[in-house]
This record gives structure tokens, C-alpha cells and sequence, in this order.
């Protein structure tokens, strides 16, 4: 598909203020794409909002700060020593009584090893995404989560801690899914504010969900409006029929 029409698509129908950003978990990098070159990153998310800005492919070598995002995301060729960073984490959170035996379990990991991940601007990305990041609001989220449910004939499930694990969960099981964040990303990402979630979209339906998308906005857009008009005019005393609240929308009323 065309997905520098499919991102403009996004952006304009939800009103974007972070560009979809692709993932694509490969073996190998793709032609005329570097490695990633800036300094280090705390934490594998951090990837997700440099990835707005333009292409790039990271290994586990550039994961090295954050077991969690290596251990979610099944890298290769991690080095030993994240086996025991990741297994301090771990205890650190079940000492803190924030996670407990039992949860990590569910965790989704990615179901095949990676040697390296693609992040790039959805407009950009040189191969198709095997998961579509998008940065949205609670009323843009409304829209989002109303496409799904009539993509895939259910509700997205919602996902705490980690993050990261949202990008494993739709890729695995081919649905979208939605990441309320978890502290360690809401620290690191300036684009995860308290006002922002994040959802996954998987690639291999994104033109379902972009076509489903961009009606449920226009069909959002008329509705607000009519209930708007509706709140006036029961505030002003009157009782208007549906057909009469909208009708008033389509005259601009």
C-alpha cells in the first residue's frame, strides 16, 4: 500500500501531533538504511519518538541500557549480561511490589528472534510494518478503538507495564492493542504525557484500519456537532426530534 498516503490519512483524520511511526522486526537491515548513530538511550521506547523523525535500524547492542525492551522485543545477539540485568529488574520490581511472580508470564514477547528493528516515520519506512505506532489523545483514541472493534469484531485490549510489550502483542496475534504506558515510558518519552496513550496498530491490516478510520472521524465530526446542537437547544428549553437536531447541523445551525 502507500504509505506515505496512509500516514497522511492518519494524521489528517485524527489530527495528529506525532507522526505513526513503523516497526518492522527483521533479520537483516534494508538497503540505504543506517544504523542507529546518536548517543545511547535509556530505554528501547526512546526509539519509538526518534523513529518520527527518520529511519533508522537498531540492534541489541543499542538496546543495551533496557532488558525489559530486549527481553519483549526476543532480540539476538544480546549480550550475556542482559540476562542478569534483566533478572535484577525483575527483582527490583517484585521487591517494590510491582510485579509479582505470576505476571511475568504474561508478558507478550515477540514469538520470533530479531537481530534488528526498523523504526521510521510510517510515510518513510522502506519496508512494510510489521506494527504501526500511534501517539493519541482519548477523543483520537475513541476513533481508533471504534475502527478496531469494526476491523477485527472486538474490543483492543488495554496493556500496562512494560510499554514495550504492546509492540510483541500485536505482532503475535495480529490485532491491535492499546498501551497506556507504563512510569518507565511516561519518564523517558516527551510524547507520553498524561494526556497521551499508545496504540499498535499490526501492518498487515493497517489499510482496514486507516480506510475504517478516516470515516469513523468524518462520521465523529458530524455526530459531536449534533450533540452539541441538541445540548443547546434542550438548554435553551426546546425539545427538538433527531431529525430536526441534525437537519439544524447540515445548515450549520
Amino acid at each position: 500500500m502507500d504509505y506515505r498516503d496512509a500516514a497522511r490519512t492518519l494524521e489528517q483524520s485524527l489530527k495528529l501531533a506525532f507522526s505513526p511511526v513503523a516497526v518492522c522486526l527483521v533479520q537483516e537491515p534494508p538497503a540505504g538504511v543506517g544504523a542507529y548513530s546518536e548517543p545511547s538511550v535509556p530505554a528501547g521506547c526512546v526509539f519509538w519518538q526518534e523513529g518520527a523523525k527518520g529511519a533508522f535500524v537498531t540492534s541489541a547492542a543499542d538496546h543495551a541500557l533496557c532488558a525489559v525492551g530486549v527481553y519483549t522485543h526476543n532480540l539476538a545477539d544480546a549480550p550475556a549480561i542482559q540476562r542478569a540485568e534483566l533478572e535484577a529488574a525483575l527483582k527490583i520490581m517484585t521487591e517494590l511490589d510491582y510485579l509479582r511472580e505470576e505476571d511475568v508470564a504474561r508478558v507478550p514477547v515477540a514469538q520470533r528472534p530479531s537481530r534488528r528493528v526498523l523504526y521510521a516515520p510510517l510515510a518513510e519506512t522502506p519496508l512494510g510494518p510489521d506494527v504501526v505506532l500511534i501517539f493519541a489523545q482519548a477523543g483520537q483514541g475513541l476513533v481508533i478503538a471504534e475502527a478496531v472493534e469494526q476491523v477485527e469484531g472486538g474490543a483492543p485490549p488495554a496493556l500496562g507495564r512494560p510499554a514495550c510489550s504492546v509492540v510483541p502483542q500485536a505482532l503475535n496475534t495480529g490485532r491491535a492493542a492499546l498501551s497506556l504506558g507504563c512510569c518507565g515510558a511516561r519518564a523517558y518519552l516527551d510524547v507520553l504525557t498524561d494526556e497521551v496513550a499508545l496504540w499498535a496498530l499490526p501492518g498487515v491490516r493497517l489499510g482496514e484500519y486507516v480506510a475504517r478510520i478516516a470515516a469513523l472521524a468524518r462520521a465523529n465530526a458530524t455526530l459531536a456537532a449534533f450533540h452539541r446542537r441538541r445540548r443547546q437547544d434542550v438548554a435553551a428549553g426546546e425539545a427538538p426530534s433527531v431529525a430536526q437536531s441534525l437537519e439544524r447541523v447540515r445548515e450549520g445551525g
